[in-house]
C-alpha cells in the first residue's frame, strides 16, 4: 500500500502514451489520403497532362458516337435546274433560242443581179442576253388590210447553222425572187413583210419599201435562205 501512488503515476503515464500514439496514427492516415496527385498506384496510367479528347471524337463503351460526335448528313449536290413543261418531262432551264419578243427586224438594201432581186432579211438581238437563231425564217407579204399577197416563200437548199447573237448583234437570211419585168409574173406592191423567227409563232412586222413583188404566174416563186451571221452578204 506504500507504493500505490507510484503505480497510479505509471498508469497515468501509460494512458497518456496510448493517447499520443493514437494522435500520431491519425495524422499518418490523413497524410496518406492527401498524397501528391502525380503519384499513382502501380498498374494505373498517369493522368493526361497536355491534351484532352474533343467531344466530337468521344465514344461510348459500345463504340457508338455521342450526340456531339454524330457525323452530319452529306450535302446534296446541286445540279442543273430543270422545269417541267405542261406536257410532262423536263427541259433545261437555260433556253438559248431567240424569241420574237427579243428581236427586231429590218430589210436591207436590194442587191440585184442576173435577173434576180436579192434582199437581206435581218433580225437583231434587242434584248440584254445572248440568244441563238438557226435555220430558216418564215415570211409573208401582206397589203394594208393584212391580206397575204402571193404564196408563202419556199426554202433554198442550205445547211442550217446555229448563230449566236450577243445583245445588238444580227443575223440575216436572203429573200430573192425573179425580176417581174423579166419574168412577166403578175405583181402587187406589199405594205408590210411579216417575218417569223425560227421555231416561233409570233411575227415581226417590217414596212416594205422594195416595190412590186411577183404574186402569181410564171417565175413568181419567192425564196428564203438559212440565217447567217451579220447583216448581209
Amino acid at each position: 500500500m506504500v507504493y500505490t501512488p507510484s503505480a497510479a503515476r505509471r498508469g497515468a503515464m501509460l494512458v497518456g502514451a496510448v493517447a499520443v500514439l493514437g494522435v500520431l496514427t491519425a495524422c499518418g492516415g490523413a497524410s496518406d489520403r492527401h498524397s501528391d496527385p502525380m503519384v499513382t498506384a502501380p498498374g494505373t496510367a498517369a493522368p493526361a497532362t497536355g491534351t484532352t479528347k474533343s467531344p466530337a471524337s468521344a465514344t461510348s463503351a459500345a463504340g457508338a458516337s455521342t450526340p456531339a460526335g454524330r457525323p452530319s448528313a452529306p450535302a446534296l449536290s446541286s445540279g442543273p435546274r430543270t422545269s417541267a413543261p405542261s406536257g410532262g418531262g423536263t427541259t433545261a432551264a437555260t433556253d438559248t433560242r431567240c424569241h420574237t419578243s427579243q428581236l427586231r427586224a429590218s430589210v436591207g438594201r436590194n442587191d440585184p443581179g442576173a435577173g434576180q432581186e436579192n434582199f437581206p432579211v435581218v433580225v437583231t438581238n434587242a434584248s440584254a442576253r445572248s440568244c441563238t437563231v438557226r435555220g430558216y425564217p418564215g415570211a409573208a407579204f401582206v397589203d394594208a388590210s393584212g391580206t397575204q399577197l402571193g404564196a408563202d416563200p419556199k426554202r433554198e437548199s442550205g445547211s442550217p447553222v446555229t448563230v449566236t447573237l450577243d445583245p445588238g448583234q444580227s443575223a440575216w437570211a436572203g429573200l430573192t425572187f425573179s425580176n417581174p419585168g423579166i419574168s412577166g409574173a403578175k405583181t402587187a406592191t406589199p405594205a408590210t413583210l411579216l417575218i417569223t423567227p425560227p421555231d416561233e409563232k409570233d411575227q415581226l412586222k417590217v414596212v416594205w419599201s422594195g416595190g412590186a413583188v411577183p404574186v402569181s404566174g410564171n417565175s413568181s416563186t419567192v425564196f428564203l435562205s438559212v440565217f447567217s451571221p451579220g447583216t448581209g452578204p
